[in-house]
């Protein structure tokens, strides 16, 4: 964006006002010439002082505002009679038929004429009402003429039926003038014409009535019942305006600026109150509002200007206000003037350095106000007053606001506090009310800064000495038993003297340690370059203890180092710290202490740092206000430096891969350099295995599945899987075309007319092409040309076919078409891209979390969990994860629920739910995630309670993102009798009407269950499945008419079997004992049954015979 011109201007010269108009109580139509009297009053004081009585003393229910102008021409004043005219109101309210009673004279023939003129908020001088007549016979004689004057409904009754929008009315003026037929008046000559030609006119305010305190109309209508009905419901109900507010509160939290050129953007709507509304638009030529912000500058400016709040119109230029800081510390506030140009003034004063102030302007008009004030107490510091004759041009809807950088200007070096801005009116500093609210965060960062110094200086003046010196210091330092035996055996030392004094050593022992036992003979001759690289020194020596097997245990004897390193400018450290204060790893928890250095980090541009700054406040958690706009801020800082950081070979840095440690797959296949998969893939590339070749280039250059980034490795490996040529461009082309594809050689081609001969058509040409085979660079750089305005045939720019084309590069995954996105999204100044601040903070946080350095700690701790070191695998799942990236958190809580011995030993926050809890509100999260909460918040967890309902809708994500135990807990959860609420139910979409109760819902759940399961044979769903119809089956019986005749038949089988087996028994019982032998041979005998035994005893025994005695 280009800046518009900017000087200074003079000073505004004071207007002269005019004199206020003569306002009396009746208009009259002439007034005596020369003051005397009228002539007809034959010239009698008393009949002078009647009429003067009667002119200002007879009551007038109209309003009148001032007196009747006589515009008689010179030629007739000496006529007797004089042209006149007045009327009376019988009411002075408006009413839909207002009766006028018009009072005139008329010297000539004329033309009478009577008009009602409206104004309201949006338009002003709307007649609503005219008539006139003619007077050609009564000539020389007052008349009097009763009018009946009818309004609009509109305005006179309120909203009804049929009057369904009545228009609030600011004044309505009743006028009427005389107009002679001969000298340009006349029935056919246009209003406006005939007013100019009066001779005598007047005029009068009526009153109007508010909207709400109208009567109703009676339209002589009948309703429907129904329709009267609803009516009468909403007929008596008076909607209010709705409470609007022209304060706003631009920022309400504490923002890092880091100097760099992104910031926050803020948009603001037109009122919907429109008294406010109407009072905005009032004020475009004559600005009204007061800005009031919170300032802790740690450097000036290192351009020439540096954002500091500033408006950015729709055609992409500066508006009215912005403020800027200068390399010298004052304040460059430039406007834009309503004739087009710009103007800008610099303050007298500078701004004060490593203190909060804070900074109040206040316009008003061609007046502007600049205070700052100190401290918490607001001492005053500085106040200018500066005024100008320009007329400036504020319209602070038509474009958005920029707190910090921005793409067309870097931002200040330090903090932004509360903001808040006054869009209608001008505020004194004693007025002003706006609090710095996070006083202790706020005095925490000026005692760190105060701290630092301290560092820095210690550093500095340490290292220069020893240079000079030449030699290493230990021996003034350390004692040993070595140095005791140099000391009195050797020669004496002689070592410089340090200006420190021992209050200053005790202050930062573990500094001055780490100085003597570190040498520094080799660090950069320039002063910051040599505390930074002391600073990344301390900060490896401390890594270096917490990667050892008991790392966790280090770490608060690390954090004394750490803090030095931040104060160096080292802010890895600061993160590190964040990290550790805000999760409680092995420290204290201090949620204020950890808000500091992610701060401190932030505005030193640490990646992760950034990152965890953009996702607190993107998902609103751990005491960091819900602020997208804020967000934004920071994902876009490390969103535009990703790409860079991908072609650049300084740092670690990883390629970012989701790598789940729940995928035992996936783990099987990570390497390294030594690892067997990495010397296989070597092997087979070193055959001319083509495709190992390609493979092993790709690993190497985006440093996968654990192998280190080494572009160069991986370019001699795409030139040895080239054809065997020596031509540098076929291999170049062939190399892209096994990486990237045909598509890419095309857009190639495209990349070579535009870059080298500046052939756009041509360049057109071959990006349309690769564009149609799918190549998101194509795209991308169509949406360039447009932007430019040099595609062919285009001359102009077009920055609506440009978002379009960098939108379809987005969606293909190209970085810098996706950073366009998220830019439109945020300003909303293109009709196709809609202002959303959450979807800009969601594709700006999508390419920050694909930055190098972040891969690089993610990797360190996969690599850790692989090898089996778990408390350095917790270390850097921990630092990932709280940067917000979704994998990281689910192999966090995965790592804490393998080892929670662990996590509760070190950590203070209950690590399985923080980090399942911040995955499942993440885009992409995985399903057993969802699964995992949904079991916590039916069980419960620790300090958490059981929610049925929060779990059901965590099962219910589970299912819908296709995993068959969703289904499957659901299902169970109905089995115990819970219920399933409605919305649940339409976000499965089943259909409540048709599945209308429990069982129908469990069949469809059951259905989907087996549906989704990935098991060929029976599987816990297909048998609840089962189990479930073989119930419905047996209820059905046993509800059937079949089941109860069958039922009444054997129940009554059974009773007669019953009843005949008691018959037999009770008639075995009762029989009588069987009697000897009868002396009958012919008599049948009966014996009893014997056993068999008894039978075999009796064989033995001899027969004995009874022979009858004779």
């Amino acid at each position: 964006m280009q800046r518009r011109g900017a000087g200074l201007g003079w000073p505004r010269r004071q207007q002269q006002q005019p004199p206020p108009p003569a306002v009396g109580p009746r208009a009259a139509a002439m007034a005596p010439p020369s003051g005397g009297v009228p002539p007809g009053l034959g010239g009698r004081a008393a009949c002078a002082l009647l009429l003067f009585c009667y002119l200002n003393v007879a009551p007038s229910l109209g309003r009148q505002t001032s007196l009747t102008t006589s515009v008689t021409p010179k030629a007739e004043q000496s006529t007797a009679y004089k042209d006149f005219i007045y009327f009376t109101v019988v009411e002075g309210n408006v009413r839909n038929v207002s009766e006028v009673s018009v009072e005139y004279l008329c010297s000539q023939p004329c033309v009478v004429n009577l008009e009602a003129v409206v104004s309201s908020e949006f338009r002003s001088s709307i007649p609503v009402y005219k008539k006139r007549w003619k007077n050609e016979k009564h000539l020389h004689t007052s008349r009097t003429q009763i009018v009946h004057v009818r309004f609009p409904s509109i305005m006179v009754y309120r909203d009804d039926y049929f009057i369904r929008h009545s228009i609030s009315v600011s004044a309505v003026i009743l006028r009427a003038w005389i107009t002679h037929r001969y000298s340009g008046g006349d029935l056919n000559v246009k209003w406006e014409d005939n007013l100019l030609h009066a001779v005598a006119k007047n005029y009068t305010l009526l009153k109007t009535v508010p909207p709400f305190e109208r009567p109703f109309k009676d339209h002589q209508v009948c309703l429907e019942w129904n329709m009267d009905y609803i009516w009468n419901l909403r007929a008596n109900k008076i909607p209010q305006c709705p409470l609007e507010s022209d304060v706003v509160t631009l920022l309400g939290f504490l923002y890092a600026s880091s100097g760099e050129n992104t910031g926050i953007v803020k948009k603001f709507p037109r009122f919907h109150n429109r008294e406010l509304e109407a009072t905005r638009r009032q004020r475009i030529d004559y600005p009204v509002f007061t800005v009031s912000l919170w300032l802790y500058l740690l450097h000036y400016c290192k351009a020439s200007l540096c954002g500091i709040l500033y408006f950015v119109d729709s055609n992409e230029m500066y508006g009215t206000p912005s403020v800027f800081l200068t390399e010298e510390g004052h304040l460059h506030i430039q406007m834009h003037l309503v004739k087009g140009e710009d103007l800008a003034v610099k303050t007298k004063f500078t701004m004060p350095l490593k203190e909060w102030f804070r900074l109040d302007l206040s316009f008003n008009g061609g007046q502007i106000v600049v205070a700052t004030s100190l401290g918490q107490d607001l001492k005053s510091y500085h106040n200018q007053t500066i005024s100008f004759r320009e007329d400036f041009y504020y319209n602070d809807t038509a474009g958005y606001f920029i707190i910090g950088g921005s793409r067309y200007v870097t931002g200040i070096e330090g903090f932004f506090g509360p903001l808040k801005y006054y869009r209608l009116h001008t505020l004194h500093p004693a007025q002003i009310l706006n609090p710095l609210l996070e006083k202790q965060l706020a005095d925490r960062i000026k005692l760190y800064y105060e701290r630092c110094a301290e560092v820095q200086e210690i550093v500095s003046v340490y290292t220069s000495t020893v240079q000079q010196g030449g030699g290493r210091p230990e021996a003034c330092d350390l004692r040993n038993s070595y140095l005791d035996l140099k000391l009195r055996y050797g020669r004496p030392s002689t070592c410089r003297a340090f200006p420190w004094k021992q209050e200053l050593k005790d202050r930062h022992p573990s500094l001055f340690q780490t100085l003597v036992e570190m040498g520094l003979l080799t660090v950069p001759r320039n002063q910051n370059e040599s505390v930074l690289e002391v600073g990344g020194r301390i900060f490896e020596k401390a890594v270096k203890r917490l990667s050892s097997v008991d790392g966790l245990h280090q770490i608060s004897s690390v954090v004394p180092f750490l803090m030095d390193s931040s104060c160096c400018g080292y802010h890895k450290a600061s993160y590190y710290l964040a990290v550790f204060y805000e999760t409680g790893l092995s420290v204290p928890q201090d949620q204020l202490q950890g808000m500091l250095y992610s701060l401190v980090g932030g505005q030193g541009s640490e990646r992760l740092s950034s990152m965890n700054l953009g996702y607190k406040h993107y998902q609103g958690v751990d005491n960091y206000p819900l602020d997208w706009e804020l967000s934004y801020a920071y994902y876009s800082n490390i969103a535009t430096k990703t790409p860079l950081d991908q072609h650049t070979l300084q740092g670690d840095q990883a390629y970012v891969e989701t790598i789940r440690l729940k995928d035992e797959e996936t783990l099987k296949v990570q390497t390294k350099e030594d690892g067997d998969v990495f010397m296989w893939l070597k092997h087979e590339a070193t055959r001319g295995n083509a495709a190992a070749q390609q493979r092993l280039a790709q690993m190497l250059f985006w440093g996968q599945q654990g192998v280190a980034k080494n572009p160069e490795a991986a370019i001699e490996w795409y030139a040895k899987g080239a054809l065997e040529t020596e031509d540098p461009a076929l291999i170049y082309d062939y190399a892209i075309v096994l990486f990237k594809g045909l598509h890419q050689a095309v857009n190639g081609l495209g990349w070579y007319y535009h870059k080298f001969k500046k052939n756009y058509a041509k360049a057109a040409k071959y990006w349309l092409k690769a564009e149609e085979m799918g190549n998101p660079d194509a795209s991308y750089n169509l949406g360039v040309l447009h932007l430019d305005g040099i595609f062919p045939g285009i001359p102009e720019r077009n920055q609506t076919l440009a978002g379009e084309y960098f939108h379809k590069a987005a969606q293909g995954g190209h970085i810098e078409g996706t950073l366009w996105c998220s830019l439109y999204y945020i300003t909303g100044n293109l009709e196709t891209f809609p202002r959303d601040p959450e979807k800009a903070v969601v594709w700006a946080k999508h390419v920050a979390e694909k930055n190098g350095y972040l891969g690089h700690v993610i990797r360190k701790g996969l690599n850790a969990y692989l090898e089996g070191s778990w408390h350095e695998a917790l270390l850097y799942y921990v630092l990932a994860a709280e940067t917000g990236i979704e994998v990281s958190q689910t192999n966090l809580a995965h790592i804490c629920e393998e080892r929670p011995d662990l996590a509760k030993r070190y950590l203070s926050v209950n690590c399985v739910w923080r980090y399942y809890n911040f995955s499942v509100f993440q885009i992409g999260a995985p399903s057993f995630a969802y699964l995992k909460m949904g079991d916590l918040y039916y069980y419960g967890h620790q300090n958490q309670s059981q929610d049925l309902e929060l779990s059901v809708q965590m099962y219910a994500q589970a299912a819908l993102d296709g995993d068959s135990q969703g289904f499957f807990n659901l299902a169970l959860l109905i089995e115990e009798g819970a219920i399933i609420p409605h919305h649940i139910l339409d976000f499965l979409e089943i259909d409540p009407t048709i599945h209308s109760n429990n069982i129908s819902i469990l069949q469809e759940l059951y259905e989907r269950c087996w549906s989704q399961s990935s098991e060929e044979s029976f599987s816990p769903c297909s048998l609840a499945w089962l189990y479930l119809h073989l119930r419905l089956i047996w209820g059905a019986v046993l509800h059937s008419a079949l089941i109860y005749f069958l039922g009444t038949f054997l129940l009554s089988v059974l009773i007669a079997w019953t009843v005949q087996y008691f018959q037999s028994v009770s008639a075995s019982g009762s029989r009588p004992t069987p009697a000897r032998a009868s002396s009958d041979p012919t008599a049948p005998s009966t014996s009893p049954a014997v056993t068999p035994a008894a039978d075999a005893s009796a064989q033995d025994q001899p027969t004995v015979t009874n022979n009858t005695e004779p």
